[in-house]
């Protein structure tokens, strides 16, 4: 069977979208003649006989049909092992290509077929809608808008295995591929067509999977510049359409609103673990960003000159606009040459003015002298800009140019001006407490404060801390004379006042890592004050820093409540409110809560741990914007992010909300444009429902919250005790390729806070963690636990009714218990089984006994005959993945056991194969961690 007909043969079977299968099989087919041109005939035969074979085992059940194929691919070399694992990788990068490609037509044709009276589910249509049913007056309605302050936060966490060079080109193949579809082609125009995809795919199977050297953080900035500079680029001006059109269909307004939405990002800037971020690369980070929205402005600025082409002959221009011109003609801005050219245009006479301005910014950005930059940056910042873009609205509007001025090109840069500004996102910094507690101690030394500041407690701590900042002195005037921990601390907040000065909006916030207590907050503002960013005069802070606490242990996000009451209550903490808008912002971990307590308890911490600081931040007027650092899967607090949003307790929702974008998930949202819109529509459509939402009622609260901390406590014991086994740790890394894991070239930052290598439990980050449980598809991280305590708690009399009760009204329970079994569905016991087992299966058992339990209560609970029947497109995905998926990790699996006993001539091949593997069954899950 030629492997376009198997594809045909498994859509049928699975029930997937006849027009992905078609797209599919379109893809094969140009893989088979690749495959026909540069490898045997027995190698395309095996290539369609692995998926075959494992189809037939899972159908079966048949034992002798897995031992068949594992007897197949043992015959293999290594070298045939890597070309399979290329080619099935390159498949299924293709195919995550289409399925997005088919998210979007579908989108569009359900958008296609809405009217007023029903508009598209989760559109921003949908929630004006919702506002005006709701019996919300167009003020009322406009208030909610006005509320609305979301931000979302690109991070470089370590979890996209894939090059940006192969990113690029499976878009491109994905987009000719759509056109031989779906365009009217010549003969000729057809087979040129044929020809530019198959040197695409040929080039595609020609570049590295895997990067060869190691990721810089300069690299990872520039993966971050090719989603800004696209999909957000395009999208960000189109939802602000999308609400004004939403107004006129349903108030009959055509209105302007505030910006809403802003980016921020930690790449170049996140410290955390990640020595290579010096205060060099953050500079060089945030000029480089300045110098690609800069960029882009000239050639929206470019257009705009050609399209503004209006006679001052025919219309009249305003005073401020003719006063601005005369302004810049005396300054000699523009050659002879412009200034005859647009004599009577003054509109391209302006824009041209204003190009010249920011060709000169960015020429000044490409400097090596920050003294030369900061200067220059003075002379047109961007709220100049947005101040000649609204010039010029304001002149077209007053002439009779409404419609121009009010919406289209001038309109579009507008708003993409008030959004990224001259800064593109702003730079939040982070690093670790432990890390500002060391560089306070000797600081404390330096300044003959006391020698045993890391010995004092934590009452005593704060009471020091306290004093010291409202001493005027800085406590080491000579920072030369510091350790180089120290003196490159202080350097990052020296980097922090030179942004500021560059632009204030390049920076955004000061993030602790492990905040435990108050003087973790009360460290950052001495390093601050060191520098000159914090000080305290006649009782009043002047602070040009917002510090943010990052809970991520269950024991903090128990605490953290506590914690910011004790804050709150310091009158010397009050003032940095005072001086900083009285906004205190607030991170919530996600990825370290589940690796500590489970998924259960990780989810129920969570909740109550923003029901806490919601009503401190009430209790003490204290405006506040929760700070969501969700990872890519369900076991890092992953999945939906409108669903998460309209899953978070009432009392939090204030319509602020911040949260991040990691890994895979960037590159899914973030690298088509109308899945881009899709993503930011769903958010803005669940913010401005959660904004007007009154607070649950209380009713039948106590037992809900009652048995939701009996779930979370027993489930956080079963996990704790599979976890903290002691032959655990030693059977996770043999049955795992989490060494290999930790060697792969992938992120700048080591996947261990200890060293380079994955060391111990308490030391691995979180990611690798969850991508290593990910590539073997137990996905432990994603449902762990719920098992025994769901099947106990159904045992008991009138708890099912309760539960199934909860399911359809509670909408923390419905979300936490449909993303497990979301992760259930990715779950492949059998794939799971053939990694090896160095106890007995004990380990085995133990997990597959827990998931049986969870699949049996969770299908009582939904009323579902099966995990995921109320998901049906997601289950179909995985199901016809999966026979492709089995024979990736068999190879991963044999490869691992020739590791075990190669020779040093070998190990670098093997290296290699095992990267290809990881590489390969992460594009199968569409998931690393």
């Amino acid at each position: 069977m030629h492997w376009e007909k198997l594809i045909e043969t498994f859509g049928e079977k699975t029930e997937i979208s006849k027009k992905l299968s078609g797209q599919v099989e379109l893809l094969t087919h140009f893989l088979e003649e690749i495959v026909g041109d540069k490898e045997e005939k027995e190698f395309l035969e095996m290539l369609t006989t692995f998926p075959e074979l494992a189809a037939e085992a899972f159908d079966e059940g048949d034992s002798k049909v897995f031992n068949k194929l594992e007897t197949k691919i043992e015959a293999l070399s290594i070298d045939q092992i890597s070309a399979f694992l290329r080619y099935y990788t390159v498949f299924f990068h293709l195919m995550n290509s289409q399925e997005q490609r088919e998210i979007t037509r579908i989108n569009r044709e359900r958008a296609i077929h809405t009217n007023p009276e029903s508009p598209r589910n989760e559109s921003i249509a949908e929630a004006v809608h919702y506002l005006k049913e709701q019996g919300h007056s167009v003020d009322e309605a406009v208030a909610v808008i006005g509320k609305l302050d979301i931000q979302p936060t690109i991070t470089a966490h370590p979890t996209e295995a894939r090059r940006h060079s192969v990113l690029i080109k499976q878009q491109r193949i994905t987009e000719m591929i759509d056109q031989l579809r779906l365009k009217d082609l010549t003969p000729y125009e057809r087979k040129a067509m044929k020809m530019d995809i198959l040197n695409e795919i040929h080039l595609l199977m020609a570049t590295d999977e895997v990067r060869t050297g190691e990721v810089t953080v300069e690299d990872e900035v520039e993966n971050g510049m090719f989603y800004f500079r696209n999909a957000i680029w395009e999208t960000i001006p189109v939802l602000y359409d999308d609400l004004r059109n939403a107004f006129e269909m349903y108030y009959d307004e055509l209105l302007d609103f505030d910006t809403i939405l802003r980016y921020r990002s930690w790449i170049g800037s996140d410290r955390d673990g990640n020595p290579n971020v010096t205060p060099e690369v953050t500079w060089e980070t945030i000029l480089e960003q300045r110098q690609n929205v800069i960029e882009l402005y000239l050639d929206e600025l470019n257009e705009l000159r050609r399209y503004l082409s209006i006679s001052q002959n025919k219309y009249t221009i305003t005073d401020k606009l003719d006063e601005s011109l005369e302004k810049e003609q005396q300054l000699r801005a523009l050659s002879e040459r412009y200034q005859r050219l647009y004599n009577k245009e003054p509109y391209r006479r302006k824009v041209t003015h204003m190009m010249h301005k920011l060709r000169h910014q960015l020429k000044a950005a490409d400097s090596d002298n920050p003294g030369y930059i900061l200067k220059e940056a003075q002379s047109y910042r961007a709220k100049d800009f947005v101040a000649d873009l609204e010039m010029i609205r304001e002149s077209l509007s007053q002439s009779g140019l409404e419609s121009v001025a009010g919406q289209g090109k001038l309109k579009h840069l507008l708003v993409r001006a008030k959004t990224f500004g001259f800064h593109m996102a702003a730079l939040d910094i982070r690093q670790h407490s432990a890390k500002h507690e060391a560089a306070v101690a000797e600081l404390l030394s330096a300044g003959e404060v006391t020698e045993q500041y890391l010995e004092l407690s934590e009452d005593e701590k704060v009471a020091l801390l306290t004093e010291e900042l409202k001493n005027p002195r800085p406590l080491s005037p000579v920072h030369a004379q510091l350790g180089d921990g120290t003196a490159q601390m202080l350097e990052v907040f020296e980097t922090i006042g030179q942004m500021l000065e560059l632009d204030r909006n390049s920076i955004g916030d000061y993030i602790i890592s492990m905040t435990h207590g108050v003087s973790d907050m009360l460290e950052v503002f001495i390093l601050a004050k060191e520098v000159g960013l914090w000080s305290f005069n006649a009782d009043t802070v002047e602070s040009q820093i917002d510090v943010v606490p990052l809970f991520e242990t269950i024991e903090d996000l128990e605490e953290c409540g506590k914690i910011m009451s004790e804050i709150f209550e310091s009158p010397l903490y009050q003032e940095q409110l005072a001086a900083r808008d009285n906004l205190q912002e607030i991170m919530l971990g996600y990825s370290d809560s589940n690796k500590d307590g489970g998924y259960w308890m990780a989810n129920w911490a969570l909740e109550k741990a923003q029901r806490s600081l919601g009503k401190v931040c009430r209790e003490y007027d204290v405006d506040f914007r929760l700070f969501h650092g969700r990872g890519g899967t369900v076991g890092r607090g992953g999945g939906r992010s409108n669903q998460a949003i309209l899953a978070l307790p009432p009392i939090s929702n204030n319509g602020r909300i911040r949260f991040t974008e990691q890994g895979e998930v960037i590159s899914f949202r973030y690298s088509l444009a109308p899945i881009t819109r899709r993503h930011l529509e769903q958010v803005v459509n669940a913010m401005i429902r959660v904004t007007v939402s009154s607070h649950e009622s209380y009713e039948g609260r106590e037992l809900f919250s009652d048995t939701m901390e009996q779930l979370a406590t027993a489930s956080m014991e079963s996990y704790r005790d599979l976890i903290d086994d002691e032959g655990f740790w030693s059977w996770y890394t043999a049955k795992t390729p989490i060494e290999h894991i930790s060697r792969l070239p992938i992120a700048s930052r080591p996947v261990s806070r200890g060293s380079a290598k994955a060391a111990d439990f308490e030391n691995l980050r979180a990611i690798p963690w969850v991508f290593a449980w990910t590539q073997v598809r137990y996905n432990v991280p994603g449902w762990y636990g719920i098992g025994n305590v769901l099947s106990t708690l159904i045992e008991q009399e009138d708890k099912l009714d309760q539960l199934q009760k909860w399911y359809e009204e509670k909408i923390f329970f419905k979300t936490v218990l449909d993303n497990a079994q979301r992760e259930m569905a990715r779950t492949h016991i059998p794939t799971a089984n053939i990694y090896k087992d160095i106890d007995d299966g004990t380990f085995h058992r133990r997990i597959t006994d827990d998931f049986d339990k969870a699949a049996q209560a969770i299908t009582e609970i939904t009323g579902q005959q099966h995990i995921l029947e109320n998901s049906p497109v997601i289950k179909k995905s995985i199901r016809f993945r999966n026979p492709f998926t089995y024979p990736l990790n068999m190879m991963q699996t044999e490869l691992l056991q020739r590791w075990e006993s190669s020779q040093e001539d070998e190990e670098d091949a093997l290296r290699n194969a095992l990267f290809l593997s990881i590489n390969g069954v992460a594009a199968a899950m569409q998931s690393t961690g």
